[in-house]
């Protein structure tokens, strides 16, 4: 077992245990504590990432440990932790719909907060889920959507979040001219976000989903878009807009716009990916009162991957949910 070690107000650090630091968001963790002092980093040697023996003595040894991994994998991870005093962070689908795990988007409200803080298993949300749910758990929970409601979403994203091999052959010579343009997938509807969408907003059905992988590295929008004539009651897009902002009023992280008009962009575009390298989200609303549209942008990375991980981390410390944020 090797470690990077540090003391903090004279006592030992935390000991963290990323498994899966290999793959973008276990990276993209790893990177977000380089400038720590209050962690001490627990790595297996590289012949060893597999054994389950080893991952069971680092997972032990730990008092965070994220797992960043493919979901069967995290299931058997998480099974290897006997420690009580463990704390598993999990990054893949796995666990978000299981009730007893937190999920981790402390933003939706004071229960999830305290959830996340109490727990010593926290499921953080998907890219495409954190921008989704962020709309549709408020508008639910306010009683403005009824929970039966016909919800369509689009959605774009950097190839970042497509994994390594798509990576790869994004930024190859000589690649696919099919990649010069968006692409849209998950043609079946049965894209792995969808249980938790449904689940944690509070939907009776699964959405419609319409995913886009476009030709930039990294950065995300998801919107939803609602006839007035189908809601609860009887609102107009000013009366959205401001549910949202007293939704998210004193936020860290996430920022409610003002009701879409002259001034609120620079141009009247939402593009996606100038949250990139922040653990920021954006919700824009705009439209007119008959169809009202909802869009949240971050990235991909940061607030729907590797940034809410250590957030949740740093709100399970009891400190400061920014710090190196």
């Amino acid at each position: 077992m090797k470690t990077i070690a540090f003391f903090y107000n004279n006592r030992m650090a935390y000991k963290v245990f990323i498994d899966g630091k290999e793959g973008t968001t276990g990276l993209k963790i790893f990177e977000r504590f380089e400038k720590r002092n209050d962690i001490e980093i627990i790595t297996i040697d590289d012949d060893k990432r597999k054994d389950p023996a080893e991952k069971a003595k680092m997972i032990n040894a730990s008092d965070f440990t994220f797992l960043c991994l493919p979901d069967a994998a995290a299931i058997e991870s998480a099974a290897l932790c006997t420690n009580p005093k463990t704390r598993i962070i999990d990054a893949s689908t796995a666990h978000r719909t299981n009730p007893d795990w937190a999920y981790g988007f402390p933003e939706l409200g004071a229960d999830f907060r305290k959830k996340i803080e109490t727990s010593n298993r926290v499921a953080v949300p998907g890219c495409y889920a954190s921008g989704s749910i962020a709309i549709c758990y408020p508008l639910v929970k306010s009683g403005i959507m009824p929970a039966d409601y016909p919800v369509v979403i689009h959605a774009v994203s950097g190839y970042s979040g497509a994994g390594k091999k798509a990576i790869a052959q994004y930024e190859a010579e000589g690649r696919d001219p099919g990649l010069d343009s968006p692409r849209l997938y998950a043609l079946t509807q049965q894209h792995k976000h969808l249980p938790e969408i449904k689940k944690i907003s509070g939907l009776d059905f699964e959405p419609v989903f319409n995913p886009y992988v476009c030709d930039y590295f990294q950065g995300m929008t998801v919107t939803v878009g609602l006839h007035s004539r189908l809601l609860s009651k009887k609102v107009t897009a000013k009366d959205v807009q401001e549910m949202f902002a007293a939704h998210y009023e004193g936020s860290r992280f996430v920022q409610v716009a003002p009701l879409m008009g002259e001034g609120v962009l620079p141009e009247q575009f939402i593009p996606a990916n100038t949250l990139a390298g922040t653990n920021n989200m954006q919700v824009f609303v705009y439209g007119n009162d008959d169809r009202i549209m909802i869009t949240t942008r971050f990235d991909n990375l940061g607030k729907g991957a590797s940034g809410a991980a250590v957030q949740c981390m740093n709100i399970m410390m009891g400190i400061d949910e920014a710090t190196c944020l």
